[in-house]
């Protein structure tokens, strides 16, 4: 992927954060920049059981309806991978953790993917929290082949632009911003909204992050500079937006899930958008370098470790660490024998541990257990 490209692409996936409906056009591009034909991106708000963001390319209806009927094999080996990924940036990519006898057998497989051509799939997870969870999935062409080295190296470039993009979308919580009413369509915004220049002079503010200023909240006012309390925040955030006044390109991770607040404190966090690269964004505010979003929904953190995930499971619904651990090895679909041996327990005590779940869950077969604590954010 050539630099030029690569500016390209990443100033479509921000200006897809106020304009969602230009997503099927990015996920176009980049699917043409990785040499593959088809992606799906999906925003799930797992409390309210409600898709926020649902876009695809090159499946058609048939792929995503057959799709549809075999979404359990997905979360089922999703779930294992889950279970021993190393960090969230790393993909899965069926061709490397699926066995070839696997494969062939696979329902998913035989009777979506292979229909459609796709010979190999890559899921690249942007969120996965107890509240959302977010990926992009694509799928790779007969006439490319599998997925390589050099395709995983093209993702890992945008995906912080990706993340951010996707955060952005849900603390905005609207389909588009009205360019002729911007400042009333801010307003409505339930999450701060600051607009800088290069500088980091404030040229706008909508009510929340007005609010925000005059409480001190984690953001501060000097000099008519925006800066954080907290003095590394502070540091990231001025770096932040001379990155998005110069080059969006280099953004990186760098203005991603800013914590503004101590440890200790509630936690506020910030994005930065630079509004630099497009004239979608330029036209929102003419003068604007960056853009900051700020509120406690974000999550700092888009990735959940297997101690966090417990943790959240225990806390959801009041599992003793006995019962969240045999909550989540139930998640990754092997059964309770294969918990039992995981755990070195005996498989009489992962019944009586499921017994007590079932009872503080209110559900009564597994299958049921499995899909609740998944809806919950485990999966």
């Amino acid at each position: 992927m050539s630099p030029h490209t690569l500016s390209e692409l990443i100033a479509s996936i921000y200006d897809c954060a106020l304009e969602p409906s230009r997503w099927e056009r990015t996920l176009t591009e980049i699917t043409q920049a990785i040499s593959s034909e088809s992606a799906i991106l999906s925003l799930n708000d797992l409390r309210h059981d409600r898709i926020l963001i649902e876009k695809s390319v090159g499946w058609g209806e048939f792929g995503m309806d057959e799709r549809q009927k075999h979404t359990s094999e997905i979360h089922a080996r999703l779930n294992e991978w889950f279970a021993i990924a190393p960090s969230l940036d790393e993909p899965f990519v069926a061709s490397r953790q699926l066995k070839s006898h696997y494969l062939e057998e696979s329902r998913y497989v035989q009777c979506c993917l292979k229909p459609l051509g796709i010979v190999d799939v890559m899921h690249q997870f942007l969120v996965h929290t107890p509240y959302h969870f977010s990926e992009l999935v694509i799928g790779r062409h007969e006439r490319h082949g599998l997925i390589t080295d050099h395709e995983v190296g093209e993702m890992a470039l945008l995906l912080p632009h990706l993340r951010r993009a996707i955060a952005i979308s849900d603390a905005l919580d609207v389909r588009a911003i009205e360019r002729e009413r911007m400042a009333d369509a801010l307003d409505a915004v339930r999450c701060g909204i600051v607009l800088t220049n290069g500088d980091g002079t404030i040229l706008h503010v909508n009510r929340s992050a007005d609010h925000m200023l005059r409480k001190s909240a984690g953001i501060q006012e000097a000099g008519g500079i925006l800066s954080a309390k907290v003095p590394a925040a502070a540091q990231e955030l001025r770096k932040a937006i001379r990155l998005a006044a110069r080059d969006e390109a280099m953004l990186g991770k760098t203005g991603l899930a800013i914590r503004l607040t101590a440890s200790g404190e509630p936690p506020l966090f910030a994005h930065v958008l630079p509004m630099k690269g497009s004239e979608l964004r330029t036209r929102l505010q003419p003068e604007a370098a960056a853009a900051i979003f700020i509120g406690s929904s974000m999550a700092a953190a888009f990735e959940l470790t297997p101690a966090e995930t417990k943790e959240c499971l225990g806390r959801r619904f009041r599992l003793t660490k006995a019962e969240a651990d045999v909550a989540f090895e139930i998640l990754k679909g092997d059964g309770r024998e294969a918990a039992a041996a995981r755990l070195g327990i005996a498989p009489t005590t992962v019944r009586a541990h499921l017994s007590h779940i079932y009872e503080k869950t209110g559900v009564r077969r597994q299958a049921e257990l499995v899909r609740l604590l998944m809806e919950a954010g485990a999966g």
